[in-house]
């Protein structure tokens, strides 16, 4: 990795674009600093700070590189764009005019940016909305309960432009980082705000494990937690990198005068098929009612906050409440629904099988058509769950330990090594891709 950044910065055009993108992640952190006016910035912080288990706030302000919490102009960061993202993507499989509207070349993924753009905007506008008018006459807006209807509206006015506005700069600034910095614009924001979390988690981890021990077992201790933090980082990347590939071979055939196909080729099926949306999904799906409890202030001691610890990933592995940790079987059994059904939609092995058909290719040893799509289809059941056995042990860690040792949310395990990983490992690949092709243009120019 240090190898391919260190050769990159040696092409000018490369070195320009780096420095492209560490002007914006500078402009990012401003911005994440940066208060809205007339709002208390501490307003979160204190809530969460009072509420039991507020796990369930940890991970939504670990995407905002803890701007939510601080309540700056970036408060919403990109979750509304990853949303809208989300949302078209499956409506594409749901809804024909706008999968035949994704196959229609260039024109057609224009048409779907617009689209993701417009709903990026429309769901921040709604997100910053819920917050202002929810949150408004309880102290998120300063003064607010004494001041007038005019003032009141004024108000929630600025705090909804204010976020909105910085959610989509943030998705500006994504998109100038793909078109002008070194690509993956969004992936990158969104790593950026994760590791802006580091240094603290880092500090959590000292003075849960190493503050006030001995010499020796500060050493052995911390030892531990690099071996751990290693082999966390080694399985990703192995999970991320890992594919099953399925040889195919074309048909030699008579085109114009001459003959055409007999190549060999592969069809590669990445065992984490789904990536890191199992996970967002599962746990998006067990958060929604535990947030909307909380902000309720729903009393812990009744039968419906008893469902809500159970729910709360705060309240698994806990020794003395293990009763709560039900709730985490719920979690497995959605990781692996998610699994497959996220797979699903995003690869479906009749089309492919039909394409390989058209071209005149096949797999060894199966019939083109319906038996290869089951054929396919086979691979695929114990390859999703494959990956998924993977997602689940990468996202129990940090879950386990956090229950366990009472350590609280560590922001870069879990779900964030997932997606630290996987944007290090595209970004790198775009990199080489960039670095070939001025190699090429360079080779071609003498």
């Amino acid at each position: 990795m240090l190898q391919t950044i260190r050769n990159a910065f040696k092409v000018k055009d490369l070195r320009g674009r780096f420095l492209y993108v560490l002007l914006m992640l500078v402009v990012i952190r401003f911005g994440s600093n940066l208060p809205i006016p007339g709002v208390n910035s501490g307003y979160f912080g204190d809530l969460f700070n009072k509420m039991a288990n507020n796990d369930a706030f940890g991970w939504f302000n670990t995407m905002t590189g803890g701007s939510f919490e601080q309540l700056s102009i970036f408060a919403l960061s990109i979750t509304p764009y990853i949303t809208s993202s989300i949302i078209i993507q499956l409506l594409t499989v749901a809804i024909p005019a706008l999968e035949e509207m994704q196959k229609d070349g260039e024109e057609g993924r224009k048409k779907m940016t617009m689209y993701t753009r417009w709903m990026t905007i429309g769901l921040a506008l709604i997100e910053s909305l819920a917050m202002a008018v929810g949150f408004g006459g309880n102290g998120l807006l300063i003064g607010f309960a004494e001041a007038g209807v005019i003032r009141k509206l004024a108000d929630i006015m600025i705090c909804v432009v204010a976020m909105t506005a910085g959610s989509a700069l943030l998705m500006w600034i994504g998109e100038q980082i793909t078109d002008k910095g070194i690509g993956n614009g969004i992936s990158l924001v969104l790593l950026f705000n994760i590791l802006s979390s580091i240094p603290q988690d880092f500090m959590t981890l000292y003075e849960r494990f190493l503050m006030g021990k001995s010499v020796a077992a500060m050493v052995v201790y911390a030892i531990l937690i690099v071996a751990v933090l290693l082999v966390l980082v080694g399985f990703t990347v192995v999970l991320q990198a890992a594919e099953r590939r399925i040889p195919v071979q074309y048909s030699r055939r008579v085109q114009g005068r001459g003959l055409v196909g007999g190549q060999q080729s592969q069809i590669p099926l990445k065992v984490n098929t789904a990536n890191v949306m199992p996970v967002i999904f599962a746990s998006s799906l067990l958060t929604m009612p535990v947030i909307i409890g909380q902000i309720l202030k729903v009393d812990y001691g009744t039968v419906a906050g008893k469902i809500l610890l159970t729910l709360n990933s705060g309240s698994w592995c806990k020794p003395d409440a293990p009763i709560y940790s039900i709730g985490l079987l719920i979690y497995i059994l959605l990781l692996y629904f998610f699994a497959y059904f996220y797979t699903s939609i995003s690869f479906n092995p009749l089309e492919v099988a039909n394409n390989m058909k058209k071209q005149g290719g096949f797999i060894p040893g199966i019939r083109p058509g319906k038996p290869t799509s089951d054929y396919l289809d086979g691979i695929l059941t114990y390859i999703i769950f494959i990956g998924a056995t993977g997602l689940l042990i990468i996202a129990l860690v940090p879950i386990i330990v956090s229950g366990v040792f009472n350590v609280g949310r560590i922001s870069f395990m879990g779900t964030s090594l997932l997606i630290i990983v996987g944007v290090v490992i595209e970004t790198l690949k775009s990199i080489d891709s960039q670095m070939i092709v001025r190699n090429y243009k360079g080779f071609l120019e003498n």
